[in-house]
């Protein structure tokens, strides 16, 4: 009979480094937000469910974030907002509420909350009023309210169920009073000062195992050299600038070790490298610092192993790395497995979740022979807003599950590690856990600009400081906390600007309405040094890295895309190289909370074009039984695909001397979560560097209800086969 399968569940808890170095205030509340809906209830949730076991890994960024709101030592907006006296509030205030305590999903943190879901229709939503009336609209006790409701919606379900007080706010719903409110922030207070604590004693317990980051989440390949970069794409455009500083990589890895000795009171055995992102010169510095285990996607072993083909057997074993007569063992991220419990499963029931994920389990159990280890790696707070009751019931029901089945055994990496692995790897492709490669954070014009500045402002301060430069050369794990906390400063902020979350947001292969800030911070970091060295600041530094782009336009295609036409959210790298328009960012007099579109995905491969358009909710929430959606498209001729609910094909219809004349070639679609279509490219006759025109109609009755975008089409750019030999951006 074969041993059970081990099976370790890793949750990788990250935030931005949010923390202004010139007014050491918060800029953005997500740390505290997160503290108490995930990083409370993800360890609770483990505390309470007998057999649970996982992996919990702290970026020590983070830590210090933690730390900061647990002493009382951060302020952010948001908290400040929240905090504030509605009765004594000013236009300005009241705006700053309304405008942003609706940031919370809709689906599963606004709408089951019965005044919070009012206060959201009155801010616009659904009404239709104008800025200045829906202001007006609000009454001090619906501030207050909201007040609560944001935060409250914010809390973690595990919270709400260990602590009373606040069960009693969800149970009262309305009417709150300043007492109440000031009740609410308290057991927040309690939430956050009790979260290290909590999981400290479950590693103590034995329950879990406590892992670690580089201090400021840094790209580590790109930080040893930039070129290795284009290993895996031969075609990036790389920096002007030279960088390669595997210095700075040791320190960032001994320091947060330091950080994570100091506040959890042990020296960690794992590490996961930030982003996945390995190669060989890291694998290296991982080994010399003492680290026994760290992983990586399964994309990588498989380009390591000499690509695709290789069978999904070889990613449930571990591998065993030597370098200098030390050892690292090496695991392998299950891929579609992580992306199921982080994109898939919070729409199911969550019962049917479970037994789909342990049925999977019970399949590589009885295919795979030998030393059989599964590995799920994902975001630890990220997916749970999506999930109903942030997840509670389904990660209660999947711990349960996992402890009671005979053949399925929950792991730690450590458990694993006790046991020499057969299997032996000398060289690692170079990597992350996103499409093997470092394409998300260089390559791009802004991307690249980044590390030029990063480069030029390291240069100068190692010419300017000589006890820069000694710290920096180092390698140590000390290197914030030197007697010369001018240099210390000078290295913090230096580490603190290579952290990913930066380049994360250059480019155009994310969006987010809060980049500006995160380019701010970036910047002040590099003005920081120049500041702190005694040096003018360049006046380059002053200008944005990020460029605004047309409205709502984020990106171009910048690779072939196939994805599997069903309407619903599939695999997150089917539409990930696509073209992105963001709808709710369109230059129209709708306001943007009264849009129910919110992304229109574009991008091609040989024989059809692809689109793809995500409501702010699921879109089969929106659209009524008989509504229909038209997708209207010109280039030399229009052509139009109406669509109804559910899956479906269709004729493409071109417009001829005015009348809509239906063509041989068939258009595939489906409206469900999602809207997905798929259309012949052979009858558009587009060439390379041709531009199409998208318009998309919602009609009900025969009416056009809403046309997105409604001052003019989006122009999607048509690159041709040139695009996949030129895949440099992902």
């Amino acid at each position: 009979m074969k041993s059970p399968l081990s099976v370790i569940l890793l949750w990788h808890m990250h935030q931005p480094y949010y923390k202004d170095p010139l007014s050491s205030e918060y800029i953005l509340p997500w740390t505290y937000l997160h503290a108490v809906k995930d990083y409370y209830d993800m360890a609770a949730i483990v505390d309470e469910t007998p057999g649970a076991r996982a992996v919990f890994n702290f970026v020590p960024s983070l830590l210090d974030q933690l730390e900061d709101y647990a002493l009382g030592r951060a302020i952010d907006p948001f908290l400040i907002h929240g905090q504030m006296n509605p009765y004594e509030m000013g236009e300005e205030e009241r705006s700053f509420i309304i405008s942003n305590f609706f940031a919370a999903n809709r689906q599963r943190l606004i709408e089951p909350n019965p005044r919070y879901y009012e206060l959201f229709k009155m801010s616009g939503d659904e009404s239709g009023v104008n800025d200045d009336r829906r202001f007006r609209q609000f009454r001090t006790q619906d501030i207050l309210d909201l007040q609560v409701c944001f935060f409250l919606a914010w809390t973690g379900e595990a919270a709400r169920r260990n602590f009373p007080e606040l069960q009693k706010l969800v149970q009262k719903g309305r009417n709150y009073t300043l007492e109440e409110k000031g009740l609410l922030f308290a057991s927040h207070q309690k939430i956050i000062e009790g979260i290290i604590p909590l999981y400290r004693k479950l590693h103590e317990e034995g329950k879990i195992e406590l892992s670690v980051t580089p201090y400021f989440h840094p790209i580590l390949p790109l930080l040893c050299d930039l070129k290795s970069a284009s290993v895996a794409m031969p075609r990036v455009h790389l920096p002007n600038r030279a960088f390669s500083h595997p210095e700075d990589a040791r320190s960032q890895i001994l320091a947060g070790m330091e950080c994570f000795k100091r506040v959890f009171g042990f020296t960690p055995k794992g590490l996961w490298p930030s982003e996945g992102s390995v190669s060989d010169e890291v694998l290296a510095i991982i080994t010399d610092c003492g680290i026994k285990w760290t992983a990586t996607d399964e994309g990588v072993l498989s380009a390591s192993l000499g690509g695709l083909g290789i069978g999904r057997e070889a990613i449930f074993h571990p591998y065993s790395y030597k370098h200098a007569g030390k050892e690292l063992q090496l695991f392998f991220r299950d891929h579609s497995l992580s992306d199921l419990v982080g994109f898939t499963y919070s729409q199911w029931d969550e019962q049917r979740a479970v037994a789909d994920f342990i049925e999977k389990l019970k399949g590589i159990a009885t295919n795979i022979h030998g030393a059989r280890v599964v590995s799920v790696i994902l975001d630890g707070e990220n997916a749970w807003e999506y999930y109903p009751d942030n997840g509670y019931h389904f990660l209660k029901g999947l711990y349960a599950a996992l402890a009671d089945n005979d053949r399925i055994q929950p792991k730690t990496f450590s458990e694993i590690i006790a046991t020499p692995p057969v299997r032996a790897l000398n060289h690692i492709h170079p990597g992350s856990w996103i499409n093997a490669n470092y394409g998300i954070w260089i390559g791009h014009p802004e991307e690249n600009r980044a590390w030029e500045l990063l480069s030029k402002t390291r240069e100068a301060a190692v010419k300017a400081c000589p006890e820069v430069a000694e710290l920096l050369s180092k390698g140590s794990s000390d290197i914030f906390a030197e007697s010369d906390q001018l240099a210390a400063g000078v290295c913090r902020d230096i580490f603190a600007a290579q952290g990913s979350d930066w380049f994360w947001w250059y480019g155009d292969d994310h969006f987010s309405s809060h980049s500006a800030q995160f380019d701010l911070l970036f910047r002040r970091h590099l003005m920081n040094v120049y500041r702190s060295i005694g040096a003018e600041i360049p006046a380059e530094l002053y200008e944005p890295v990020k460029k605004k782009s047309p409205a709502g336009f984020v990106r171009d295609p910048c690779g072939f895309i196939s994805p599997v036409i069903s309407g619903l959210v599939g695999d997150y790298f089917e539409w990930l190289a696509a073209g992105l328009y963001d709808l709710s960012r369109q230059g129209s007099t709708m306001h943007a909370a009264e849009n129910p579109l919110r992304s229109f995905y574009f991008g091609y491969d040989h024989a059809s074009f692809y689109f793809r358009v995500d409501g702010i909710i699921p879109l089969d929430k929106i659209l009524l039984p008989d509504d229909e959606l038209i997708l209207h498209l010109v280039q030399k001729n229009e052509f139009r695909i109406l669509m109804k609910s559910s899956v479906g094909e269709s004729r493409l219809e071109k417009r001829i001397s005015g009348r809509w004349i239906e063509k041989d070639d068939i258009c595939h679609w489906a409206i469900r979560k999602i809207c997905e279509i798929q259309v012949p490219l052979q009858p558009l006759k587009l060439h390379a560097d041709d531009y199409i025109f998208a318009t998309i109609l919602h009609m009900r009755d025969s009416n056009e209800l809403n046309r997105w975008p409604s001052d003019a089409p989006m122009k999607l750019m048509y690159a041709g086969e040139e695009l996949e030999l030129d895949t440099w951006l992902i």
